[in-house]
């Protein structure tokens, strides 16, 4: 009987592990996506995105509520409850990512035809790689436990707020010169600031990860 209580707790946890790894996939490329549909102006790829966060959304779900079965049949100790907990949270911080994602979809059909003159527009993608590769990397290391990869990941983060911080004194700069680009500058600006979200909840997601895999958080390096 107690084998068969270990087998089915693995099988809950492969489980689990399965559906983060999924839903942080969908998050990744939403956030891919999303930055593809604006330098191209597709509207159709915009609409795609805002439609899959609904898969996200359901795995979501999905991961909540094995992870409370989990814990209401299994009752897991030390590690493996750390896991568990680490899921239950991970899942809603990329939900989050995947909203940051449809928001950019959103902002990018807000934006006219003429988004090809403003300059964050070859700096926009940029920023949107290295925050993919942050949940990619993130979501890597949940998966085989590795605190270091997800200190580096927290690392990483620097990167992407000096793209946001570029970005908005050019944006801000544009704008002034140019009044009657406002509206669409302000969409730019308003990406590029859900990207720099990306980036903080991947940061989020690593120090989870780095608590499942240590039973510690990461010391802060600004303390």
């Amino acid at each position: 009987m107690q084998e068969h209580t270990v087998k089915a707790f693995d099988e809950d946890i492969t489980r689990l592990r399965g559906l983060i790894a999924e839903m942080g996939g969908l998050a990744e490329a939403a956030v891919e996506r999303s930055l593809e549909a604006l330098v191209k102006g597709d509207d159709e790829l915009a609409d795609l995105v805002i439609k899959g966060d609904k898969k996200i959304d359901a795995l979501e779900t999905e991961i909540d509520k094995l992870a409370v079965r989990i814990i209401a049949l299994r009752a897991p100790m030390a590690d493996d409850l750390r896991e568990v907990i680490a899921a239950l949270k991970i899942a809603g911080v990329v939900e989050r990512i995947g909203d940051y994602s449809k928001n950019i979809a959103k902002a990018s059909k807000q934006i006219g035809p003429n988004r090809k003159q403003f300059e964050p527009l070859t700096l926009l993608p940029a920023m949107a790689e290295v925050a993919a590769e942050m949940v990619h990397d993130v979501l890597t290391a949940y998966a085989a436990r590795d605190a270091e990869l997800a200190r580096e990941v927290i690392a990483t983060d620097e990167k992407v707020d000096a793209f946001y911080n570029s970005i908005f004194r050019n944006l801000v700069s544009h704008m002034v010169e140019n009044p009657s680009t406002i509206s669409s500058a302000a969409q730019m600006l308003f990406i590029a600031r859900n990207l720099e979200r990306v980036g903080d909840h991947a940061t989020n997601v690593a120090e989870m990860v780095h608590f499942a895999a240590t039973g510690n958080y990461p010391p802060d390096e600004d303390s």
